[in-house]
């Protein structure tokens, strides 16, 4: 396909494809002529992984850059899963954690494969820090059934992605399910939430129409 139908087809407009290119994060198509080049399906999956990526994920282009690098290389799984980790993760300097939270992310994960540096267990224990700053306790058991919901929802990114059966595909869904997991679960999370709070306390009034003109 020329330019203009894949960015018909994909959505995007021509600017925006010449800049995926410009940014590597999209290949260039087949010449066909001068100034002409014919494009592949794999462009047009790639031009909607990215927007994924982006739109959805909230990724930098730099961040989509080094994970759409871990799909394409030959990298083991377990490197593409830390580079997706780290692209979705802020940065955090375990100096700024108290060894207090850390010590209760570890009692939480107890008998799970965790690094030391990982980015997930940096962050929990900031967020376990900052539950003790503004005064939330733990009192039946909070922190724990969120990690026994971590290890299910991790099981499920394991078992889809055995499902795969090229290193390609593996890789993708390495980085899809990372990436879009998060806005997954934590979309779910919320419904769920209503769900559990209309079954205990009742459903919440309806509504009242707006007649604003």
């Amino acid at each position: 396909m020329r330019m203009a139908e894949l960015s018909t087809r994909s959505g995007t407009p021509v600017a925006t494809i010449k800049y995926y290119q410009r940014e590597t994060l999209l290949a260039g198509g087949e010449r066909s002529g001068p100034n002409q080049a014919l494009y592949a399906e794999s462009h047009l999956e790639r031009i909607r992984l990215i927007r994924g990526l982006t739109e959805v994920g909230g990724l930098s282009v730099a961040a989509v850059r080094r994970v759409l690098e871990a799909i394409d290389s030959e990298r083991s799984l377990p490197e593409t899963f830390e580079i997706a980790q780290h692209s979705v993760s802020a940065t955090i300097d375990e100096s700024t954690v108290s060894a207090e939270a850390l010590a209760r992310v570890d009692a939480l994960t107890a008998g799970w494969h965790v690094s030391a540096a990982n980015p997930g267990r940096l962050a929990a224990a900031r967020v376990v820090d900052t539950f003790a700053e503004v005064g939330q306790i733990d009192v039946r058991g909070w922190f724990d059934r969120y990690a026994a919901a971590a290890l299910l929802a991790a099981e499920a990114d394991i078992d889809e992605l055995d499902a795969r059966v090229d290193r390609a595909a593996k890789g993708e869904t390495v980085v899809v399910g990372t990436v879009l997991g998060d806005k997954l679960f934590s979309g779910l999370r919320r419904a769920a939430q209503e769900h559990i709070a209309a079954l205990r306390y009742g459903q919440p009034p309806e509504a009242a129409p707006d007649h604003t003109p």
